[in-house]
Parts: structure tokens; C-alpha cells; sequence
């Protein structure tokens, strides 16, 4: 993709990509939500600033912008999801999956990857 992208997503779950002459929608499967990480400070709780070189801990807070419909039960029951479009959350760092987009980086995990809804 190049730049000129917009990312935009509703409720019913659905990422949408839209650029001139380009549509490409997402929608998580099952239990799977995506995660826009949520970048923290960059400067210490002493002050110090620290610049855009310095390594990074991978972030552990985000926003979901999408959910799947939730797990299916051996039963073929759906379990609905705990989580909500727009939910800020915190996740195993390790959890979740990197993709990138246009130049920007989302997670795709598991509801199981939620570890806390901030609010």
C-alpha cells in the first residue's frame, strides 16, 4: 500500500482501508480482535526524555478497533466477546501478533492475549 491510506472502522467490526482507486475490509475471525498500540511517553518519570533511538519495550496498552463475533463452543454456541471496539486494554507483550499497514504497526491476538480493560 502507499500513502494517501485512511483507516476507518465501525461497529460492526469491520476495518476498512480506503484510498483513491483502493478498498481492502478486515474483519477478525472467532475470538480475535485487532489492537492499535498505544505509544507510551517518552519521557521517564525523573524527566529525562528519551529520543526516537533509544530501544523501546514493546508496547503492553492499546485500543481495540476490531472483534470477531466471538469463540465457538463444541456445542456451536458463540461465546460473545468480552472486549468492545474502542476499549482501551492491556496485553501479554509477547501475546498478540505484528502486522503492519501503510506504515503502521497493529497487533492481532486473542481475546485470551487481554490481560485488563482500562478505564
Amino acid at each position: 500500500m502507499t500513502r494517501g491510506s485512511v483507516f476507518v472502522y465501525n461497529a460492526s467490526t469491520i476495518l476498512k482501508v480506503k484510498k483513491p482507486g483502493f478498498k481492502m475490509n478486515f474483519k477478525p475471525l472467532a475470538n480475535r480482535l485487532f489492537i492499535e498500540p498505544v505509544e507510551e511517553n517518552t519521557v521517564t518519570k525523573s524527566g529525562i526524555v528519551l529520543p526516537d533511538t533509544a530501544e523501546k519495550e514493546k508496547p503492553v496498552k492499546g485500543k481495540v478497533i476490531a472483534t470477531g463475533p466471538g469463540k465457538l463452543t463444541e456445542k456451536g454456541e458463540r461465546l460473545p466477546m468480552a472486549v468492545k471496539v474502542g476499549d482501551i486494554v492491556l496485553f501479554k507483550k509477547y501475546g498478540p501478533d505484528e502486522i503492519e499497514l501503510d506504515g503502521k504497526k497493529y497487533l492481532v491476538g486473542d481475546e485470551e492475549d487481554i490481560l485488563a480493560i482500562l478505564e
